[in-house]
């Protein structure tokens, strides 16, 4: 128990600001500077088992109470005061509910394997930044994500230590009596599965966790939250029933019992929490709606982010195994099996028809869907244009929000105060937080001598953690203290520093270095020019490839002629990572391309001034200037075999470190500093640090997503559901006799010039529909080599009456040639309703065949 005057430590030690927030990390420092090492900077371990006599200490130090009375102010403030979202005009979502599989919040709570994680756990910090409602949903895994560590002769070994709740940064949630709060599903067989929730406070937003591992669960559901991406198919499935069935249960307690505004959107945070959609189907139900519009108005108010840029990265589980999951026996007893089947087979060419696909399930629930990056938007739309047939991959209506990092998680102290010196603390933190400027105009005015001495003290210190990690990663291995005297001189503070770290598919290609191990060797051992890597990251246990990539290059790095110019770092993780990133003077990165949905390491790196040299994927593809870094050229032609490729994008990456990046790290100028190096790492600070900020990309979810969503979600109440699910009905029985029957053009001038207008008139039939169900559009733009329309307008035709004695309406436009180089123009028939998010909706279109077209086609060559 802590004395009375300290009891507010408890408070801010149960809130994950003090993750990214200096002044809270500093007070618990102080408590104990020598324990707070121990526990590796944990303050609910740190408060487990400080000394009492300490603490009573404390309880009559004046300067540290007016300390603790003044953190404990400013969280409150933070938690309860306005910020951007307060300021913003129009009607905003009452709240948000975010769902994902992990969250890689801190390390004090390991519940992330990589990226996706990261990723969310840099959304709830920043939505919190900003002041967004939002309500995180997630389980809480009683192994985490495992450990990793290197056998003798480099093989991964993995540990799953057991994680007690108590000892985390959680609360149980608790009913209005004390007791714990908690959701239970329906199995097969009359049996259940109770799961208790968790909260994990960050910042101003609340975590919800649930967890299995209860007493009155017999020992296979205790172990559904087990550990994550563990387990065999159904083990998956039921932690994904778990997540978005079991997730919504949580929310309706959570807000009951806190009065928080329930969600008006439901934000899925890749495919494993599609069943969220399920359930809020199943609650409309309940209330007296069909299926059919409730899905209708469940759709209106939910967002799905894509992650993967491969279908094999998607999880697919047996119909069957679904189905037996589903229904009277087993969970959501009133909704059809089949009706749930539908949502995620595979129904289009090319697709399993016995596999039920997650991510197909999300897209079919939401009505408003992104990829990550502008890159893997375009590849999304490519991967599931099979479920909007008729379209092209252009017009599938997956749009893309560029992910964003969190630059108080992610950015050193020493770079965050050299901002503040410049333009003051609160300034500096309201330009990363919600990162509202294009640039950063203030860093141009930083001195060259002030950044090259920030570099250096910052490689500096990542030496010393190197050494740190290394020793101890070779007494894992069986190491003695008398054979690593050789540790001490690892890594040099003024060589150019490369970092790689990140999960070891084979698509990443960790080994990519190693093609010519010769080259590698004489470029670390340079005389003049050398350059140290620095290498992290853990395969999946399953991915024994994987794990022979890992041992290949732990192996190079053993040999002592190298051992210390290159080093592997086992376990990798957030605590790792914010060392890792400020200390690089380059981030590597060379997945196969465009195999990176974004890839934010390198975005992270970016923002401590470390450039980066990659392949342009991802965000890089979008964002990459020759003033931030280097592009490493790829060979993705068709013909190329695999490994015929990555010979020539490895020698690629040598002759850029060799020919551009290392003679320029180590060039001086009159002042005797690297002028050319300081000045890109400058322009990366100045142009580059505003765009990967998570409080820009949380900004956008806002504006692009949220918000219409929640407009759609007030706008199709039960009534709109009904008639916006029985239109969608009655328009799919009768398109077959929706057709453009005839099309002409008319113009005064004998031959078609730019800046000329054309007149289309175009005869349809509509079947059983009317021109109310319908818009006619001309589609026009630039032709390809294969005569198909690129870069297409739209403009809607007009209708100018019918029908005629043959049942056909008559629609009328003008086309402006508005463009030069070869143009060309058709004509086509799409549903039309004012609750569509999108003309694609239904995957319903009418095009003319070609004897009904006079003239269409190529109008200038």
């Amino acid at each position: 128990m802590l004395p009375e005057p300290l009891r507010p430590l408890s408070d801010l030690a149960r809130n994950l600001r003090w993750s990214w927030h200096a002044e809270t990390r500093d007070l618990f420092q102080a408590v104990d500077p020598e324990h707070w090492a121990e526990v590796k900077g944990d303050p609910v371990r740190l408060l487990g088992s400080v000394r009492s006599e300490r603490l009573a200490e404390l309880a009559e130090d004046r300067r540290f109470l007016h300390r603790l009375a003044e953190v404990t102010d400013d969280l409150n403030d933070y938690v309860t005061g306005d910020r951007w979202y307060q300021a913003q005009p129009g009607e905003l979502p009452a709240a948000v509910a975010y769902f994902s599989p992990e969250f890689g919040i801190a390390a004090a709570l390991p519940q992330y394997s990589g990226g996706l994680g990261i990723l969310a756990g840099d959304h709830l910090k920043a939505a919190s930044d900003l002041g967004v409602p939002l309500i995180g949903v997630g389980l809480l895994y009683r192994h985490g994500y495992f450990r990793q560590s290197l056998s003798r002769d480099g093989w991964q070994q993995e540990h799953y230590p057991v994680l007690d709740p108590n000892e985390l940064p959680v609360v149980p949630l608790r009913e209005a009596d004390g007791s714990p709060a908690d959701v239970a599903l329906a199995l097969p067989g009359g049996k259940r599965l109770r799961a208790r929730i968790w909260l994990a406070q960050v910042g101003r937003v609340p975590l919800l966790l649930l967890d299995s591992d209860v007493e009155e669960n017999d020992l296979g559901e205790r172990g559904v939250t087990d550990r994550l991406y563990g387990g065999g198919s159904e083990h998956r499935l039921l932690q994904e029933m778990l997540l978005g069935i079991g997730g919504v249960r949580a929310v309706r307690t959570y807000c009951r019992l806190t009065g928080h505004a329930a969600p008006e959107v439901f934000h899925t945070n890749e495919g494993h929490a599609g069943f969220l959609g399920l359930e809020r189907i199943a609650e409309l139900c309940a209330e007296g709606l069909d299926f059919d519009p409730a899905l209708e108005s469940v759709r209106a108010g939910t967002v799905f982010t894509t992650h993967t840029p491969v279908p094999a990265g998607i999880d697919r589980f047996d119909r069957e195994l679904v189905a037996r999951h589903f229904g009277p026996d087993a969970e959501l007893p009133r909704i059809d099996v089949g009706r749930v089947l539908q949502l995620g087979m595979e129904t289009y060419p090319g697709g399993e028809p016995n596999l039920f696909n997650m991510a197909v399930m999300g897209l079919r629930l939401a009505q408003r869907a992104n990829g990550v990056s502008l890159l893997h938007g375009r590849v999304s739309r490519e991967m599931f244009s099979g479920l909007w047939p008729g379209f092209d991959p252009e017009e599938v209506p997956i749009t893309s929000v560029t992910n964003g990092v969190h630059a108080p998680t992610w950015v050193a102290p020493e770079v965050f105060r050299l901002g503040a010196r410049q333009i003051g603390a609160q300034r500096t933190e309201d330009a990363m937080t919600v990162g509202a400027s294009d640039r950063w105009d203030a860093v141009g005015d930083i001195p060259d001598q002030d950044i090259w001495e920030l570099r250096r003290s910052l490689r500096e210190q990542l030496v010393t953690e190197v050494r740190e990690r290394l020793r101890a990663s070779w007494r894992q291995r069986g190491a003695g203290t008398a054979e690593l005297g050789w540790v001490d001189q690892v890594l040099d503070p003024d060589v150019l520093t490369i970092g790689f770290a990140r999960r070891v598919p084979s698509y990443k290609r960790l080994t990519l270095m190693l093609r010519d191990r010769d080259r590698l060797m004489d470029m670390l051992l340079h005389p003049e020019r050398p350059i140290q890597i620095v290498v992290a990251g853990k395969a999946h246990p399953a991915d024994d490839g994987g794990k022979r990539l890992v041992q290949e290059l732990v192996r190079f790095a053993d040999d002592p002629r190298v051992r210390h110019r290159i080093v592997f770092l086992p376990d990798y993780g957030m605590a790792m990572a914010q060392k890792l990133y400020p200390g690089c003077d380059i981030w590597l990165n060379n997945p196969l391309r465009p195999l990176e949905a974004c890839g934010t390491s390198g975005m992270k790196a970016a923002l401590n001034g470390c450039l980066n040299l990659s392949v342009l994927d991802g965000w890089w593809d979008e964002w990459f200037q020759p003033d931030f870094g280097w592009s490493i050229p790829t060979a993705d032609g068709a013909g190329t075999d695999p490994d015929r490729r990555d010979d020539i994008e490895a020698v690629a990456l040598y002759d850029l470190l060799e020919q551009r990046v290392a003679p320029r790290f180590y060039e001086r100028g009159g002042q005797g500093l690297p002028d050319r190096w300081i000045e890109m790492v400058r322009q990366t600070l100045t142009l580059l640090g505003p765009k990967v900020l998570a409080g820009r990309m949380v900004r956008e979810y806002v504006e692009r997503l949220y918000t219409p969503a929640a407009h759609a979600h007030r706008a199709i109440g039960p009534d709109p559901a009904r008639d916006l699910a029985a239109w969608k009905s009655r328009v799919r029985a009768a398109w077959h006799g929706v057709t453009v029957d005839h099309v002409e053009t008319t113009t005064a001038t004998a031959s078609a010039e730019l800046g000329a207008t054309l007149g289309l008139r175009v005869r349809v039939a509509l079947g059983d529909l009317s021109p109310d169900d319908v818009e006619v559009q001309a589609v026009s733009g630039r032709v390809d080599e294969e005569d198909r329309i690129a870069d297409a307008s739209t403009v809607p035709l007009k209708s100018a009456g019918g029908p005629d004695e043959e049942g056909r309406w008559l629609y009328e436009g003008p086309l402006s040639l508005d463009r030069t180089g070869p143009y060309g123009y058709t004509v086509r028939i799409l549903p039309a309703h004012r609750l569509l998010a999108s003309g694609a909706e239904l995957g319903l279109v009418a095009v003319p065949s070609e004897d009904a077209v006079e003239g269409a086609g190529v109008l200038m060559r």
